[in-house]
């Protein structure tokens, strides 16, 4: 039996940051997930062991730094588990504020669960809420507000399909690193996410999308110039465009797919490219769980 889960990466279309706690920063941002995933695929063992591969990854993580691992050995602790062997394609881009080692720590919970028959979400949250801020945001997906580390989730009604042109620089942001920055700049700018997320109360999703902003895009363009260079150009796609978490992927928002395959043909820059829409919660409900 084998479970195959789809580990859908986040955009962050706000990002503020108020504070630090505990040696923590503290957020405001509002999310959604995106149709760009990694596939996991795992089967049971019975020796209570844990065996990862990872596929298309540009550099071998050791097992006690990679969060999919430590996800698995977590699951295995908590509900008596057999053990797993896990396979990861990576498809999202590493290093790129998209989500991708929380999306793979968060798909192998769901696979396990999935193959050990477990459904207590909370327990699962609570795995995950220990391995990365986004983790537990990305068991459950869809548009949310996202509080706190990242660790406090709240669903969002309203937030509307959107196309998004993904302009993906070959190297990514350290998170640790950009935060770092950003404390060293010592730069302060307003919040965005309360309004952007009264205009979705209010069912103006188009004012919301027109509140995208990043704290951090200043601090991830310090450390990786080629940021800047790909926010600029998708500056030039469309007039609602920003940066994902930490950098370094950058984004241009379009009302329809046709708009979004039509500038990534008319896109003559220098970096990788994806066109993705935002995916409702219900789509983790989708083409997942265990069979033969």
């Amino acid at each position: 039996m084998e479970a195959r889960i789809r580990a859908y990466g986040k955009v962050n279309f706000t990002l503020d940051v108020l504070g630090s706690e505990g040696g923590y920063h503290l957020i405001d941002s509002l999310v959604c997930t995106i149709g760009l995933y990694d596939l996991v695929r795992a089967r049971r063992r019975e020796d209570g062991g844990v065996r990862l591969l990872m596929q298309g990854m540009p550099y071998e993580l050791p097992p006690e730094k990679n969060n999919a691992w430590r996800a698995a050995r977590a699951f295995c602790a908590a509900f008596g588990a057999g053990g797993a062997d896990i396979t990861i394609e990576k498809r999202l881009p590493v290093g790129g504020g998209l989500g991708g080692s929380s999306a793979d720590a968060a798909g192998v919970l769901r696979a396990l669960a999935a193959l050990y028959g477990v459904r207590d979400l909370g327990a699962l949250k609570q795995i995950a809420d220990s391995l990365g801020s986004d983790t537990g945001y990305l068991l459950t997906g869809g548009a949310a507000r996202i509080t706190g580390r990242g660790e406090r989730v709240t669903p969002v009604d309203g937030f509307p399909v959107r196309h998004l042109l993904l302009i993906c620089p070959a190297r990514g942001v350290s998170a640790a690193s950009c935060y770092a920055m950003y404390d060293r700049r010592g730069e302060t700018f307003p919040p965005q996410t309360e309004r952007a997320v009264a205009l979705l109360r209010e069912g103006d999703g188009d004012g919301a999308m027109r509140c995208c902003a990043n704290a951090l895009t200043a601090s991830a363009a310090a450390l990786n110039r080629a940021v800047g260079f790909a926010l600029e150009e998708a500056r030039a796609l469309s007039p609602v465009a920003g940066m994902s978490g930490s950098g370094s992927a950058c984004y241009a928002l379009f009302g329809t797919r046709e708009a979004c395959l039509a500038a990534r043909k008319r896109y003559k820059g220098r970096f990788r490219t994806f066109c993705v829409s935002t995916l409702p919660q219900q789509y983790f409900a989708r083409g997942t769980g265990a069979g033969e």
